[in-house]
């Protein structure tokens, strides 16, 4: 087990440097532009212009790879980002800091799709499963502990900024460096909207829901706890713990939903999400609550989409997989997309509690979808499922390397 992670360690120590560079900059973007006046529309805006970076980068990133190779194109896209990084200093104007947030978005989709066709090719039958699992939680634990670096800002505003392009560039030298063998570009045709809803409408429907609850808080989440009055140090324990919580909560609950009907326990997190939204929109908390609530928001509303995948991949043929899976993460970005807008939206209009009730409310409508199904089609059997998997929100070649192990 360990070995098999060691396989691989120049690339998970990239990754984990990267998220702590890079992790925080949603959170603290969203913070500056609050602090400076600007409305939440726009905020939101900035998060929009990200996820369509991210989501453009995924499907045209591989073109570059294959041009110029995997190494290159991963120097390429990381000093593009460091300095993007940089130039948030420079240039304090909004209109500027959308699209830098959309060259991020691209940037970043580049970073997922060199190392996750890294990690395929280095994975095999019997280590696939450990070097996901390395992956994640080397990926989510940059991201949650970059949140910290948030406080470095109160005494030096552009300190920030800086320490994300210095560890930006520091990430590029496991994989400049490595000794392992550059991966071929594999093309991955995504299924269509319309082939995924035939296959499994909760799955693809619960995917877009998730997308869009959590790209409004990933927008938002921070300028919501300024609002109604917490510190900086408490916005980046809060993100942080919404992060962890995610990371918590994922497994147990996919191996729920390994026992009995998955689609019960898709309705289940919505729902319990849903309420989660509920106590943080309707009553004031102090803020060691206001926190907890959080982790236990992350926990659940994270495990949603690794469980509309898997639930979509009962009903599919083992070939079918993995066009499925990367045809749901673009579904995951199309709504991460729309969620901003429709949480500044929400609140503009309602105040800071505007955010978690757009967030309780999608959750709501995929609570009702969820029970329709339940009556519309009949539940695939436990012992027939296939076993859940904790997976990555990041691009379509993340379904490669959830895969079995493919022909070579």
């Amino acid at each position: 087990m360990i070995a098999s992670a060691l396989s691989v360690r120049a690339l998970l120590v990239a990754i984990f440097i990267l998220m702590a560079g890079s992790g925080f900059l949603s959170t603290l973007i969203a913070v500056r532009l609050e602090q400076a006046g600007i409305p939440a529309l726009l905020i939101g805006l900035a998060a929009t212009s990200y996820f369509s970076g991210l989501t453009l980068g995924s499907l045209k990133v591989e073109q570059l790879i294959a041009r110029i190779g995997h190494i290159r194109a991963f120097a390429a896209v990381v000093t593009v980002f460091s300095a993007s990084s940089l130039t948030y200093a420079i240039f304090e104007h909004v209109s500027v800091w959308i699209a830098l947030r959309f060259i991020d978005g691209f940037a970043m989709a580049g970073v997922f799709v060199c190392l996750e066709s890294w990690l395929n090719r280095q994975a095999t039958a019997a280590n696939r499963s450990i070097i996901l699992a390395a992956y994640m939680i080397s990926l989510y634990c940059g991201q949650a502990a970059g949140q910290f670096l948030l406080n470095l800002g109160q005494d030096a505003p552009d300190l920030p900024f800086m320490v994300s392009a210095v560890l930006l560039s520091i990430a590029l030298l496991p994989v400049l460096l490595t000794r392992m063998e550059q991966p071929q570009t594999e093309k991955i045709t995504p299924f269509s909207i319309a082939r995924l809803y035939k296959a499994s409408p909760l799955g693809i429907l619960g995917t877009l829901a998730n997308g869009a609850m959590l790209g409004a808080f990933y927008a938002l989440g921070a300028v919501y706890v300024q609002r109604i009055g917490m510190g900086l140090s408490q916005v980046a324990l809060f993100t942080s713990c919404v992060i962890a919580g995610g990371v918590a909560l994922q497994y147990p609950l996919g191996r729920l939903s390994d026992l009995f009907d998955r689609r019960k326990v898709i309705i289940g997190c919505f729902l319990v999400t849903a309420a989660i939204c509920s106590l943080l929109s309707l009553i004031e908390w102090p803020a060691a609550m206001i926190i907890a609530l959080g982790a236990l928001f992350g926990g659940f509303a994270f495990a949603l989409y690794p469980l509309c995948v898997a639930h979509s991949n009962d009903h599919l043929e083992e070939d079918e997989r993995i066009g499925a899976s990367s045809g749901l993460v673009l579904t995951y970005s199309v709504g991460a997309m729309a969620g901003p807008m429709v949480g500044s939206t929400a609140m503009s209009v309602m105040g800071p509690s505007g955010l978690f009730a757009v967030i309780g409310f999608i959750a709501t409508l995929a609570v009702l979808f969820g029970l329709w199904r339940t009556v519309a089609r009949a539940a695939v059997p436990a012992d027939a499922q296939q076993a859940f998997q904790s997976l990555p929100r990041t691009t379509p070649m993340a379904a490669v390397l959830e895969a079995e192990e493919p022909e070579r």
